[in-house]
């Protein structure tokens, strides 16, 4: 099966906008599909989030861990090397102590920043299976309190770092002001978001210059809104013209005016495809917003980019017919189940077995009970806390990478 997807890739990366591939949804699209939106998910998963942990705001697992800890390692062909982590302040400062992270101790690593994803590289044998070199970003969801504030800023500002001065496309000023802010009492936002991540993406594509690449960008849900960002910024600002960037955005909310829709569509070597669930609310958001800093505020209306593809869980006779979860029909892996199993706009959710059916029940209560697997059986062990030799627990989350 993997050898379709290599054969086909650059179809299935959008070169000619995904046509005659969503309806019916081709079977390569779906494991495809499948695989970026499973890479996601170590984003958030491995994020501390304890307060009363000085790792606050850092991933659990070093680079070297991070795929085979959160089980994306065995029995995938789609196999990726993590080179670099990355991370971001605050989108929108509150007061004074405006940050992300509001940690417990006052010996915590970060004060200010947070880890924000990551960017991978095919290995051989994964280049094997996706018939090139990709070079693959992540950007996470939201998970911090103050994360809720920035997506919650509908204020519309330009964005001279992906556009020039003096351009005209608006975007959403707490998505642009997470992509692109420096905060130099961060010891790890010392550079920005979008700095880190263009630097690693171009030492790679330097590295791996004699070969074939693409450059996937992806992320769910305020990830998703990033990573339209990001992947604009990187056609927009191309390393090589000839490197296809492909985004692929789950449960994105919109994220600027017409103007940028507009520029998202006029790249050469841009695509984009949103998959969004009919029920999920985050994709309706933000209905519209005002220019900052604009005397009178006139509205203008945010607008969806690349092409789409609906899909709706809701339909699977698999799932309980009402979510008691605040994830809802939000959870990312209710979307890859309803990949697998999408039959058009007016069909049910018929699985083909590119998704395991025991993760639905991986963050919430969603799977019916006959199928006997545990509710919300994605844990830490003992929330991190470890027995020493002495028989004494002390709390130990976090494996050290690049020396944090």
């Amino acid at each position: 099966m993997a050898g379709g997807i290599a054969e086909r890739w650059k179809a299935l990366s959008g070169s000619d906008n995904w046509k005659g591939l969503l309806d019916p949804l081709d079977s390569d699209l779906r494991r495809y599909l499948i695989h970026y939106a499973a890479m996601i998910c170590p984003s958030f998963e491995t994020l501390i989030t304890q307060p009363f942990s000085k790792n606050i705001g850092l991933p659990r697992y070093a680079r070297r861990n991070l795929l085979a800890n959160t089980g994306l390692v065995k029995g995938n062909p789609f196999k990726y090397e993590v080179t670099k982590y990355f991370y971001a302040v605050s989108g929108f400062p509150v007061g004074a102590t405006g940050y992300n992270v509001r940690p417990e101790r006052s010996d915590a690593v970060l004060k200010e920043s947070n880890w924000n994803g990551y960017v991978a590289v095919a290995t051989d044998e994964g280049k094997a299976a996706l018939g090139r070199r990709d070079i693959l970003v992540v950007w996470r969801g939201t998970l911090r309190p103050l994360e809720w504030v920035t997506n919650f800023t509908f204020l519309f500002v330009t964005a001279p770092l992906i556009f020039g001065q003096n351009s005209d496309p608006l975007v959403h000023r707490g998505w642009y002001e997470m992509y692109t802010a420096i905060n130099k009492d961060s010891v790890l936002n010392e550079k920005s978001a979008r700095d880190q991540v263009r630097e690693e993406v171009a030492r790679l594509v330097e590295l791996y210059k004699g070969e074939e690449l693409s450059i996937t960008v992806t992320g769910h849900s305020l990830g998703s809104s990033m990573a339209t960002l990001n992947a604009t910024d990187m056609a927009v600002n191309p390393f090589r013209p000839d490197i296809p960037v492909t985004a692929f955005l789950y449960a994105s909310p919109k994220v600027g005016d017409l103007n940028f829709k507009n520029a998202f569509a006029n790249q050469p070597n841009l695509r984009g495809l949103r998959i969004t669930d009919v029920n999920d609310v985050v994709t309706k958001i933000p209905p519209f917003g005002w220019p900052l800093g604009a005397q009178i505020l006139p509205i203008i209306y945010y607008q969806d980019v690349g092409e789409g593809l609906i899909i709706e869980s809701k339909r699977s006779e698999y799932l309980k017919p009402e979510l008691s979860s605040a994830l809802g029909y939000h959870d990312l892996v209710l979307y890859m189940h309803a990949i697998d199993g999408f039959e058009g706009p007016q069909g049910g959710i018929l699985p083909r077995g590119f998704f395991d059916l025991a993760k639905i029940n991986k963050y919430q209560d969603a799977l019916k009970d006959e199928f006997s697997i545990p509710v919300a059986w994605l844990t830490v062990k003992d929330k991190g806390m470890v027995q020493k030799e002495d028989g004494s627990y002390i709390l130990d989350d976090h494996e050290v990478d690049d020396g944090f």
